[in-house]
Parts: structure tokens; C-alpha cells; sequence
């Protein structure tokens, strides 16, 4: 049992809500006459209530919109807000256990019962203003073939806020921007009758009632907003969550107490593309009862104050992203730890999620030793970055752009964000160095001789945390692979000073579940995305399959995985038991959200079943590894035959004015350091004994470059290159 934060434990009891519904019936349909009011100032707050007089509002039928092809009331562009209420008759509120909202809408929206508000997404004000946009985008489903988002409204709302005789329901639907190309409400109000009586009408045939979430043997995730609040892009807003878990193997249940988790947190919604899905991702920050970080373990992991609530939508497995970060972890490397689990927000079930570490500098996370604000001499500004190539949609900000363009054909140069610390964490010298090192990388791979040991890529990077990268990226051809969500991070000199590729993130458009730039096709590389989709990724990769030694390496490390990691009977394996465990819970979350045989962007393939889309990502793996089997860049005859570790040399500073530490990651027992310069004349020599520290002067030298040769017992052990300036 891990410590809980708060006594209290929430009462749950939507999973008993509808337990004793004899059938459901329809009062209102989007296609009925409502009245609708489109505002250019503040609107009546009585708007909403029963008896509110209508005069100066408009009528029409639902639903409303643009004219896209699924509105029957046409609104003009640029509508910010829509105001719609109609009134209904209740026959006997005792007979209605429980109702259901379907409304499909564009962007946003807050629904009132008899003036008392019931559900919300996207907006903030209470009541929002009439000119109010939406915190974040909602696309609408109908026209998608897809159902209509779904909120239930509980026993207790409906004793105390329905009336016997006449009831409004009032929805009001909020627009992005005012420029927005789409607007959508359409809305429907269903009741759960527990006797056999018909006084309404039979629901839409695509109506399924709310789902009765009891139990899972997946963890059982509870968040409960203040005041019900909608949870938006950004900033985070107040909440609580209690996580049920009893262990694997082991029924946990809504009504057991929090037992993994249970606290404050702030949460907003997180995403770029997926954003405008109707299954939101949430980013999580646990804090303490004063707001403040509190850093928590949960699921036994290292102990952190940020957490990532993953929404597998598009992703139909709802297993790319756990599967891509397993083969990660088992290759020798960082990535996100994950744990599938169901989700209830304000007593509504929303589905299956992957509870995952955001990647950020910890101990337990990314393992660079932290940089502070003020570390900008010597050792300390030489690492603990976290940095990417990733979109700017999300609210991302260009650190610094490569003088370099992006592989050919694109004519774009590639840009570089800051992750952790952040771009307004960060001190400007510290950016300044980390642009310096990775420009000074990529200088070297693009210079004609990128393939010398010394004087190209080589001892900018961890070579072997690249060709992982390169492999995972492959195997799964994510499109997004590169040139979005790539992650690096560099070290200190003390820690080994390189520049790592990684950790893995977002690979839910990967395994053949994108339609576009042949993201669906077996063959192919992704490093050539350039060639098939114009631009993209940065140049290193195609440039790095043109070193024979890195070819030779990737080649020896495919055969390895091929044999363990990623041996087709291991994958597969792992596959089907993952669909096992998952049978019932993406049940409900397909129940939930009905994606099953509909194209939500960008299926490559449509499975009508879980059991069809666990096929074809099956297929689809089975035939990708085939691809790569026999195309792989190299070869490697020499499998299995390991020679010593070379030695590895950090120098620090490099370029330099005179003094220099030389950092080696092995002991020098008996050595000679040999300067030389680039006719090859040794200008300098000096002895190295039993020690991996050296100081180096050479202010006495003119400016230029240098090899830099350690011999110990009379062998070359390692070189590298020296820059005097």
C-alpha cells in the first residue's frame, strides 16, 4: 500500500447508475425547432431558464452550422457563439434513472438543465461571455460517420434539476476564432426509463446507452475538476485523481479505495493534431495540498511531479506507443514507462489511456546530471539538455535554427526546440553552447571527411544510441519519425559529454497506421521521407547510412535484435497477449467511443473488430521485419566478435584558447599523449601514468587543429580532434 495524500475518498456511483433501466427513449433530436440566438453582446443570464421570453431570437432547426454538409440551420461566418434552448415535457421524473447528452460539436460548449449547467468542454468562464473562444480545438464526428460525443447526467442531477411538466434544455456553442472555417451543434437529450412505459421516443439507431463501469483488471484512473470545471489546453486547472490498483492479476474495482495514487493535481489538455480529437490526452502535475510540485511514485516508478495521460484514438491497437517504448526500454535505453489503464473523469467513463512518464531530466526519467539557471562556465554548461525537433503547433519555440538544410529535396533548415529546461528556464549562454556543440556536429557529418574517427561525426555523438534509434524508427516506419517528437539530450563532459538520440516518444501514427507519404507500405525507409513527401527530416540520418563503419554497426545490431528484441515470435507474442489483456476494457472503450470501422485520420487500414485492427498491425509487423531483413544498410560477418572498448576521450574546452582537461573512460596505465598537426608532425608529447585525468596547455601552439593520439603500453588506444584558437 503506497501513502495516501488524503483520507477522503470519493464516492463514486455512476457505475451503478443505470442498473435498473428497463429501455431508453429520445425527448429532444437535433432536427426539432429550437430557438437560437447568434449574440453581439451580453445575453440575458435568464436565457436558459424555463419561461424566458424569446423575443428577438430566432428559430430554426438543428443542427447548426456552416453548411458543410450537416447543418439544417445555416449560421454566417464568423459566428464566435450560438445560443440554442428548447423546451420539452416530462410525463414522471421518477421513472428516469439516468439521461445521456449526445451533442456533436465545433468547438466548444456548455449545456444547462432548467438554467443549471450539466456539461462543458473547452470554455472557462462561468458563464462563459458571449464573445468567449474556445480554450482548444473540438472537430466535429457526424459527418465523419463517427457518433456524437456522449456525457451522462446522473440520478441526483435529474431529482433535483428536472421538473415534472416543462423543462429547457439550453446549449450554448462556441467557435474557436472568429476566422474559423467550421462551426457545428448538434444536439440530443436521452432518457434512461426504468419501467416499460413509452411517453418519448425511440432513440437514433446509432444511440448506445452510457456504459456501466464497475470493475477492470486494468488500473482504474478517477479525476474529479473543481466545480466540474472543463479542462482546457492551457494552463492546468485544479483537480483530484485516485488511482485503484491491486496488482496485476487482480480485479479492481470503482468502489475499492484509492490505494496507487491519491491527491491534488493541475491537468490540461496536451497533443497537437490529436488535440482536436474527441478523446482528449491529458497532461498531469501532482501537487501537494498547497499547489506546489509534489513529487509522487506511482506504479513504482522513479518519483516525479509529471505525468502524461496518453489517449490512444487514431491508434485502434491502443498499443503503439506502449509496444515502441517496451522495445526501447529492452534495447538498452530510456524510454517512458507505461501503464494502460481506464479512466473516469466527473463520473464520466472515457476510455481506455496509457498512464506514461513525461520525458523530462530526472535520476529515473532522462539520466543527465540537471543544469541550474547559472551553470554557464566550465564543466556545468557543457550538459544536462533535453532537446528536439518537433512541431510548433503545440505551443513550441524555435532555440535556434541549423545552418544546415534538411535532406534533399527540402530547401527548409532544421529547427531545434528546447524541452527541458525550457525555452523561459533556460539562460541564453546555455543555449548558445548546446546550438555551438550540435552545429559543430553537424559541421563535421556534412564535411568530406564525416567517416574519420577523429575528424568527423564520431566523437559528437553516442553512435550506438543513434543506430537504436534509426532501428525503432524503421521497424515501425513512423511518419513522424526524425522530424517530429524527436527527442535528444546531451551529458556533461564528466558524464561522457555526447549528444544521445532519444528517448522515444509518440508513435501512434507508426506500425502502418498512417495513410500518407507511404506510411502504410512494408517496404521503404523513413529516412527517405524527404524524397517522398518534400521535407522534413534532417539530413544527419541519410548522411550517417553513408559511413561504412556506422552501416557495419547498424547491420551487426539488426541481426542481434532479430535474434532477441525484436525476433518475429517474440513481437507477436507480446501482441496477442497485450489484445488479451485487453479484451474487455477495449470493449467498453470502442462502446465508448465508436471508432471501430470508420476512418479516423490517418488510418491506413479499417478494421471493423479489435480483434481485425490486432491482425493487421500482426500483418503489418510480420512483413515490415521481412522488408528490412533483407535490405538492411551494411553487413556484418563478423557478428558476434567483440574487441575491447576503445577508449574514449572528452576534452573540455575544445575549441580552446590553451588549457584543456582530457577526460578518458578508462585508466591510461602506462602512456604517451602525441599532438600533431595537420601535416602530421608531432609538435607535442607528453606521459600519461595510471590515471584517467589529464591537463593539457597548449597556448604555446598556433591556432589551427590538432590530432590528438594516446598511446598506452605502446599501442594506439584513442584519437581525437583539438581545435586551438
Amino acid at each position: 500500500m503506497k501513502k495516501i495524500l488524503f483520507s477522503l475518498i470519493l464516492s463514486l456511483i455512476w457505475g451503478n447508475a443505470t442498473s435498473q433501466i428497463d429501455h431508453w427513449e429520445t425527448v429532444v433530436f437535433e432536427n426539432d425547432t429550437w430557438d437560437y440566438l447568434i449574440p453581439n453582446s451580453i445575453v440575458n443570464g435568464l436565457w436558459n431558464t424555463v419561461g424566458f421570453n424569446t423575443v428577438g431570437w430566432a428559430t430554426g432547426t438543428g443542427g447548426f452550422g456552416y453548411g458543410d454538409g450537416d447543418d439544417n440551420t445555416i449560421l454566417p461566418n464568423g459566428t464566435i457563439s450560438c445560443y440554442q434552448r428548447i423546451e420539452f415535457n416530462i410525463t414522471d421524473k421518477s421513472l428516469i434513472d439516468v439521461a445521456a447528452l449526445s451533442i456533436d460539436y465545433d468547438d466548444s460548449f456548455v449545456a444547462y438543465l432548467n438554467g443549471v449547467e450539466f456539461s462543458r468542454d473547452l470554455l472557462i468562464g462561468t458563464p462563459p461571455l458571449w464573445n468567449e473562444l474556445a480554450n482548444g480545438l473540438h472537430e466535429a464526428q457526424m459527418y465523419q460517420g463517427i457518433y456524437p460525443s456522449q456525457f451522462t447526467i446522473l440520478k441526483d442531477f435529474i431529482v433535483s434539476n428536472l421538473n415534472n411538466g416543462t423543462n429547457v434544455l439550453a446549449i450554448e456553442t462556441h467557435n474557436e476564432s472568429a476566422s474559423s472555417s467550421d462551426f457545428t451543434s448538434r444536439v440530443f437529450l436521452h432518457f434512461g426509463i426504468s419501467n416499460n412505459s413509452t411517453d418519448y421516443t425511440s432513440p437514433p439507431n446509432w444511440f448506445i446507452p452510457p456504459i456501466v463501469f464497475d470493475q477492470s483488471n486494468l488500473p482504474i484512473v478517477i479525476i474529479n475538476t473543481v466545480n466540474g470545471n472543463s479542462i482546457i489546453d492551457d494552463p492546468k486547472i485544479d483537480a483530484e485523481m485516485g488511482i485503484i490498483f491491486n496488482g496485476e492479476g487482480n480485479v479492481n474495482y470503482v468502489s475499492d479505495p484509492f490505494n496507487e495514487f491519491h491527491g491534488n493535481i493541475g491537468i490540461e489538455i496536451r497533443g497537437s493534431s490529436s488535440a482536436g480529437f474527441p478523446k482528449k490526452g491529458y497532461g498531469i502535475e501532482t501537487r501537494a495540498p498547497d499547489s506546489s510540485n509534489y513529487n509522487a511514485s506511482i506504479f513504482d516508478w522513479p518519483m516525479d511531479n509529471d505525468w502524461v495521460l496518453y489517449a490512444p484514438y487514431s491508434d485502434k491497437s491502443l498499443i503503439r506507443n506502449v509496444l515502441t517504448y517496451k522495445l526501447g526500454n529492452e534495447m538498452g535505453h530510456y524510454a517512458p514507462r507505461t501503464k494502460l489503464c481506464e479512466v473516469v473523469l466527473n463520473d464520466e467513463y472515457i476510455g481506455v489511456y496509457v498512464f506514461t512518464e513525461k520525458i523530462k531530466q530526472n535520476p529515473g526519467r532522462v539520466n543527465v546530471k540537471k543544469i541550474e539557471y547559472d551553470n554557464i562556465t566550465g564543466n556545468e554548461i557543457t550538459g544536462g539538455y533535453v532537446f528536439k525537433i518537433d512541431k510548433l503547433t503545440a505551443g513550441g519555440v524555435i532555440a535556434w535554427t541549423s545552418p544546415f538544410l534538411e535532406a534533399s529535396p527540402s530547401t527548409s533548415n532544421t529547427k531545434y526546440q528546447v524541452h527541458d529546461p525550457a525555452i523561459d528556464e533556460i539562460n541564453p549562454l546555455q543555449v548558445n553552447y548546446l546550438a555551438s556543440y550540435v552545429t559543430d556536429f553537424e559541421t563535421a557529418l556534412s564535411s568530406a571527411n564525416f567517416s574519420d574517427p577523429v575528424l568527423g561525426y564520431e566523437p559528437y555523438i553516442d553512435v550506438m544510441s543513434f543506430i537504436d534509434f534509426m532501428i525503432v524508427n524503421e521497424v515501425s516506419k513512423n511518419v513522424d519519425g526524425y522530424r517530429i517528437s524527436t527527442f535528444y539530450h546531451k551529458q556533461h563532459i564528466s558524464e561522457g559529454g555526447l549528444m544521445v538520440a532519444g528517448p522515444l516518444w509518440d508513435f501512434n501514427l507508426a506500425w502502418g497506421n498512417a495513410d500518407y507519404c507511404q506510411g502504410g507500405l512494408t517496404s521503404g525507409w523513413e529516412i527517405n521521407f524527404n524524397s517522398v513527401c518534400g521535407n522534413g527530416n534532417p539530413f544527419h540520418w541519410k548522411r550517417l547510412v553513408q559511413d561504412p563503419d556506422y552501416t557495419h554497426a547498424l547491420n551487426c545490431r539488426w541481426q542481434e535484435l532479430r535474434m532477441t528484441t525484436l525476433h518475429e515470435d517474440t513481437l507477436m507474442y507480446y501482441i496477442d497477449s497485450m489484445a488479451l489483456y485487453l479484451s474487455d476494457a477495449a470493449s467498453r472503450n470502442f462502446n465508448k467511443w465508436q471508432t471501430l470501422g470508420a476512418y479516423i485520420w490517418p488510418n491506413n487500414y479499417i478494421g471493423n473488430t479489435y480483434l481485425e485492427e490486432i491482425q493487421y498491425l500482426k500483418t503489418w509487423t510480420s512483413a515490415r521485419l521481412a522488408w528490412l531483413d533483407a535490405n538492411m544498410y551494411g553487413s556484418c560477418s563478423d557478428l558476434g566478435v567483440h574487441e575491447n572498448d576503445e577508449l574514449r576521450i572528452n576534452s573540455f574546452p575544445n575549441p580552446t584558447t590553451g588549457e584543456m582537461n582530457l577526460i578518458f573512460n578508462q585508466e591510461i596505465k602506462s602512456g604517451e599523449l602525441t599532438l600533431s598537426n595537420v601535416l602530421g608532425e608531432i609538435v607535442e608529447v607528453e606521459n600519461i601514468e595510471s590515471t584517467s585525468f589529464h591537463e593539457l596547455n597548449i597556448s604555446d601552439l598556433t591556432n589551427g587543429i590538432y590530432v590528438l593520439t594516446i598511446h598506452d603500453s605502446g599501442k594506439v588506444v584513442g584519437q581525437i580532434k583539438i581545435i586551438k584558437q
